[in-house]
């Protein structure tokens, strides 16, 4: 059985309000379920490049 938002968040000492709680179900539940596709995927193809480039947005 896992977990629920607020049961997580409180265990680690945490306390939200209410309004909040639904905001953090409804993305948690959204990470889940894409979390879910990748289970059966390669780690190679998974791979997720990033650079970092101060400033970059305006180099062409």
């Amino acid at each position: 059985m896992s977990l629920s938002v607020q049961q997580l968040l409180e265990s680690k000492g945490i306390q939200a309000k209410p309004e909040h709680l639904e905001i953090l179900e409804s993305r948690w539940n959204g990470m889940q379920k894409l979390r879910g596709t990748l289970e059966n995927v390669k780690i190679e193809d998974a791979d997720i490049g990033l650079r970092n480039i101060p400033g970059g947005d305006h180099i062409g």
